[in-house]
């Protein structure tokens, strides 16, 4: 019986946990057109943000092309509402703009209480779609 406790306990612990996971997703939104490998400078996409961890004072974002790392998108660090939307063009970055072909980009979003890295999400599409 009392590893059935310990089971259940363990069970209930982890559906919390995942409840809790941090979480990001986004649209390109209304951003230029841009194939020619020059990317124009835009304001952000709009996110969602779930489970946001307690205690976090700012949300730092940062774009990657998978098809191209070693090109920085930049991003932005912000305060995020309690209702963990962010509307879009909260911060600039430079937008998407692969030379030809489809790319695809992640974007992260870093939850910190001051310095502190509390947890990190990804979110990942292709552009064009």
């Amino acid at each position: 019986m009392r590893l059935f406790s310990l089971s259940l306990a363990a069970l209930a612990l982890s559906a919390t946990t995942a409840a809790a996971e941090f979480t990001i997703s986004f649209e390109w939104g209304d951003i230029p057109s841009c194939r020619t490998g020059n990317p124009n400078t835009v304001g952000s996409p709009a996110f969602v943000l779930r489970g946001v961890p307690a205690g976090t004072t700012s949300i730092e974002f940062t774009l990657k092309d998978r098809d191209a790392p070693n090109y920085s998108h930049g991003g932005g660090r912000l305060k995020v509402g309690s209702d963990g939307k962010l509307p879009f063009g909260a911060f600039k970055y430079k937008s998407p703009c692969p030379p030809g072909g489809v790319h695809t980009y992640v974007w992260t979003a870093t939850a910190r209480a001051d310095r502190k890295v509390l947890a990190r999400a990804t979110a990942t599409r292709k552009y064009p779609e």
